[in-house]
């Protein structure tokens, strides 16, 4: 037991007439009544002098009092001990510990128990104070300003990337409403969306995250901002470096030939006397520069289409006469036709014809490459797991041509390896499938020469 326990007041419940302490005590005097009883009769009964019959009751009163105290004293010090031990334990004081008792004792038993206890709770404690530690550590670091908001709308918690995108330190903002602080807006509304607004850190776009949770069992809201303006500056200049790029490579393979070619002509048209060939050569001069002409035409025109792509307008669509369809469309190799359930979309039939004839085209060009042949099929699938699945169907088409060679460039904006292709095919067809609720994925065969490319696509658009 504990070397000095501090005596704590005694508590018992309203309407009990002693302490657990006094209870013990009367108790054992009632226990000891009827020998001590038997005890003084028989000293009173026998003859002898007064003095010693007083002396001999006194001190068996004293004993059997003395007893009675030593027993309540006993009962009750390992008690009160016990309760001083919880009552730190309760306050987060994990310090004090009860000495060991023997292994055979009720009592030691219960003393090693409250020890162990305690060792559990100063672990538990620590691992607790550590990851709020970190969990701090990480509030001040990371570049997500982050709010937390109670049930009437006060700010409660705010990081220093917080305090950055308002302008004030932590000590101004705690306390005022969502309202005051310009922050109304982002606790009504869509849980998780894309917002414009402006700060006195800053203005610009903000990816919105929000969440609920209790603490003390009141409900809080957690508000989550993430500035997307620097990801979609980055984003764009990116983009536009591409664009550039390809535009430039493009126009200069136009543009220098008909330069040469021009250059050319100047020469001949101003030598005297011309050579008896001049009209010849002049004709096939123009000639080439209406070639490239109509080649850079094709190449706006190309670009034009993959910017334009207007929304999809959905009508009922069934997959396996729209797959045939397309099939009949392509004479140079006809495709075996693996089937598939009778499953019914809601597309626009235009767009997902077009889809189908490029990865198609891509498809048999690939496959005449080496003189084998295409596949494709579609099925009823799910995607995503629990109560996130979505119902969809997907359609496949297998090649036994060459592969991929890089399949990082696929989907690069007038990236080809077929000769006279614009490059934009894949891309377009990307951008059909999405505006559809789709996804468009084009693999390597695993152990097999040839690619396969799986077409998604939701039966309940998004």
């Amino acid at each position: 037991m504990a070397d000095t326990p501090v005596p704590s007041r005694s508590r018992w419940p309203p309407g009990r007439i002693f302490s657990h302490e006094r209870s013990i005590w009367l108790l054992v005097l009632l226990t000891g009544f009827p020998a001590t009883a038997v005890a003084l009769f028989l000293i009173w009964g026998e003859g002898g002098s007064r003095e010693g019959q007083w002396l001999a009751t006194l001190v068996l009163l004293t004993l059997w009092i003395g007893l009675a105290g030593t027993v309540r004293r006993r009962v009750a010090y390992p008690l009160q001990t016990l309760a001083n031990l919880l009552e730190a334990l309760r306050e987060g004081d994990f310090s004090l510990r009860a000495r060991r008792g023997r292994d055979d004792d009720a009592l030691g038993e219960v003393m090693r128990e409250v020890n162990l206890l305690g060792r559990t709770l100063q672990d538990q404690r620590m691992k607790a104070l550590e990851a709020s530690a970190l969990l701090r550590r990480v509030m001040v670091e990371i570049d997500l300003a982050v709010f937390t908001f109670d049930g009437e709308h006060r700010l409660r918690l705010v990081n220093r990337a917080g305090e950055r995108l308002l302008g004030a330190p932590e000590e101004r903002l705690l306390g005022k409403t969502a309202s005051e602080l310009a922050l109304a807006q982002f606790l009504d509304g869509d849980a998780a969306r894309t917002v414009r607004a402006g700060f006195a850190g800053g203005e610009g776009q903000w990816g919105l995250r929000r969440s609920t949770f209790r603490e003390g069992g009141v409900p809080h809201q957690l508000v989550v901002l993430t500035d997307l303006s620097r990801t979609l500056r980055e984003e764009e200049r990116q983009a536009w470096q591409r664009l550039i790029r390809v535009l430039g490579h493009e126009l200069n393979n136009s543009l220098a030939p008909i330069k040469s070619m021009a250059g050319t002509l100047r020469t001949h048209a101003l030598r005297t006397p011309r050579a008896d060939d001049w009209e010849e050569d002049l004709g096939a001069g123009l000639r080439l520069i209406e070639d490239r002409s109509d080649a850079l035409g094709r190449f706006i025109g190309a670009y034009s289409q993959l910017a334009r792509l207007p929304r999809p307008k959905p009508v009922p669509l069934a997959v396996d006469d729209w797959v045939r369809r397309v099939v009949a469309l392509e004479p140079r190799l006809r495709a075996e036709i693996e089937g598939g359930p009778h499953v019914i979309l809601r597309a626009d039939s235009d767009q997902l014809d077009q889809l189908l004839i490029n990865l198609l085209r891509n498809a048999i060009d690939a496959s005449l490459e080496t003189g084998g042949g295409v596949r494709l099929g579609w099925s009823a699938v799910y995607t995503g797991v629990g109560r996130g699945a979505r119902p969809g169907v997907e359609v496949w088409i297998e090649d036994d041509g060459p592969g991929l060679p890089n399949t990082s460039n696929l989907f690069v904006p007038f990236f080809t390896t077929k000769p006279g292709g614009t490059g934009i095919g894949l891309l377009l067809s990307r951008q059909i499938a999405e505006a559809h609720g789709g996804t468009l994925t084009l693999v390597n065969r695993e152990g097999e020469r040839g690619c396969r490319a799986v077409l998604w696509l939701p039966l309940v658009p998004a």
